[in-house]
């Protein structure tokens, strides 16, 4: 079953500025795409399809991790909001 959300792409680590982009997974969905561990999924953004892979994070979040590829691709960029169709 897929999750629509929408999020805002943000950097893994703001000391990093050319790392890993990611956006958060509202909590809510945590339990459909899996629990808490760290998967493929498969999906679009702001619809353009993409793979990734979700991830925890510090504090009891998780993520989605998002790449430069599939940033292009959904023409988004660090800072914007974006549709996010995950599937596990």
């Amino acid at each position: 079953m897929a999750v629509e959300f929408h999020g805002t792409v943000r950097r893994w680590r703001d000391d990093k500025p050319g790392g890993l982009a990611v956006v958060d997974v509202p909590a809510e969905f945590v339990a459909e795409l899996g629990g808490r561990k760290q998967r493929r999924v498969s999906g679009t953004l702001n619809g353009a399809d993409f793979t990734a892979s979700t991830m925890l994070v510090a504090g009891g979040g998780f993520c989605v991790g998002v790449s430069k590829t599939a940033l292009k691709s959904a023409e988004a960029a660090v800072g914007d909001e974006v549709e996010v169709v995950l599937q596990p």
